[in-house]
């Protein structure tokens, strides 16, 4: 193709973002990987790569009470925050989301924080890596927590943006009648790079923090534990991320494994696994273990790592194809160049993983696992902790046309979730209101064509849901 066809796309990527004022070290790994896009790499691995991987549990460790509260006194705490909840028909930040009682996610998550420096007098910081879209409402959520920043620190800092790629030629695709879609955030893998923009990992290691702790804002279970600051701290390990055992409902997701050729513990997502390979994905008993993307780290070997690296870590290549504007397919066709940051853990010599229960592990993608959540399956302790009162999660499955988008969901259980304590499973097909202290036993089935009410107070067990 010569110097004059995919050189030059990557060269009008480069001037686009610097004339959006992108970070100069986001363009330098972004150019990173499009140099490993135009050289046909598609991050994928192969199964007959890698092998299984075992590994100690977090209900086995030991953990004495000083190791855990000085490594949590140690500890800064990250949420990544820029999703919009687009996929449940939200515009802004997902976790603005009511949970229960008025709180939402962000309450949550401040609240926990707030508990935590109290109860070990520890700074514990708390930082947000919002989206632009993402940081105003967040921040003023946030208004009424004054006490929430800590040492003249920012909450926030913003994720970066990359321009999406024509798959035809590598060429920043350009959109005028809705440049928004042109740009796409590289995937949380863009962590590390941003942190290093903003010299925050600098100013925490000046500030005597060692320890990063980071989750999803959507995952309500990931707490900045001190038995689990005090593992990693006890292992000496510069990386360590936690694990849960893969459940019916992970087999598309990713998970751990250890690659052969040199026995690095690498992450598979499924984007990066072959079609060929994908019955040895969803196998749980080859593959057992699933990333909470509940990780940790230590700051030094990061910023040294990075400083080794010309700062950019080199996570491996995710190659996300998908339509310019997702949700219509008539247009054209790009690439949204990603990386995870859990595949951080194949970078760091000596990087660890630990099981833990799945009350560290609550993510919410769907309305389905907003109803788990907002239901009596989950208490609100004092330390805003959740704790799972029932013996299992159930299976809650509700019908997409009424239930998928969060303001038809509402609608339709206006005085509150049912209670899901007993229950095995809830599946909704068809348009039903649920009513007050309605209380699902047992595995429960609902269909109907035309609309229908739950009375408040009903008892659905499963010899109702027959009839």
């Amino acid at each position: 193709m010569g110097m004059s066809g995919r050189s030059g796309g990557l060269e009008k990527a480069r001037a686009k973002m610097l004339d959006a004022g992108v970070d100069p070290v986001a363009i330098d790994t972004f150019a990173h990987y499009y140099r490993l896009l135009e050289h046909g790499e598609t991050g994928m691995i192969p199964e007959s790569s890698i092998e299984p991987v075992d590994m100690e549990s977090l209900a086995d460790v030991e953990v004495s009470e000083e190791v855990a509260a000085d490594a949590i006194g140690k500890t800064v705490a990250i949420k990544l925050n820029g999703g919009l909840g687009t996929s449940m028909g939200m515009e802004r930040a997902k976790s603005l989301l009511c949970v229960r009682r008025g709180l939402s996610f962000l309450d949550i998550i401040a609240r926990q924080a707030l508990h935590l420096r109290q109860q070990y007098d520890v700074r514990l910081p708390l930082l947000f890596m919002n989206s632009f879209r993402t940081s105003s409402d967040t921040l003023d959520a946030l208004g009424r927590y004054e006490d929430l920043a800590v040492d003249g620190l920012p909450l926030d800092f913003l994720q970066n943006k990359e321009p999406k790629l024509l798959t035809s030629d590598l060429t920043p695709v350009s959109w005028p009648k809705d440049p928004d879609l042109e740009w796409c955030p590289p995937g949380h893998g863009d962590l590390y790079t941003a942190l290093r923009g903003t010299g925050l990992l600098d100013r925490r290691i000046e500030q005597g923090y060692r320890y990063v702790f980071v989750s999803n804002s959507d995952n309500l279970g990931a707490v900045p534990d001190p038995r689990v600051a005090g593992w990693f701290a006890s292992t000496g390990a510069p990386f360590a991320i936690e694990a849960v055992r893969r459940t019916a409902s992970d087999r598309k997701g990713g998970h751990f494994a250890r690659r052969k050729a040199d026995g690095r513990i690498v992450l598979r997502e499924t984007a990066q696994t072959l079609p060929e390979d994908q019955a040895a994905l969803a196998d749980l008993d080859r593959h057992r273990f699933t990333s909470t993307n509940n990780l940790w780290f230590d700051l030094q070997a990061m910023v040294d790592t990075l400083d080794a690296r010309g700062g950019i870590l080199g996570l491996p290549l995710i190659r996300n194809v998908k339509h310019l504007d997702p949700s219509d397919p008539s247009t054209p066709e790009v690439i949204q160049i990603e990386t995870a940051m859990g595949a951080a853990i194949e970078v760091f010599e000596g990087a660890r993983t630990i099981e833990v229960g799945r009350d560290r592990f609550v993510p919410v993608k769907t309305t389905d696992d907003l109803l788990v959540l907002r239901s009596d399956v989950y208490d609100l302790g004092k330390d805003f902790v959740l704790d799972q009162a029932s013996d299992a999660i159930p299976f809650v499955q509700l019908d997409g046309e009424f239930y998928k988008l969060v303001g038809d969901f509402d609608k339709r259980f206006p005085e509150g979730a049912p209670s899901l304590r007993e229950a095995e499973s809830l599946k909704v097909a068809g348009d039903w209101t649920f009513g007050k202290g309605v209380k699902v036993v047992g595995d429960v089935a609902l269909a109907s064509k035309a609309a229908q009410r739950v009375e408040g107070g009903t008892v659905l067990s499963e010899q109702d849901a027959d009839a």
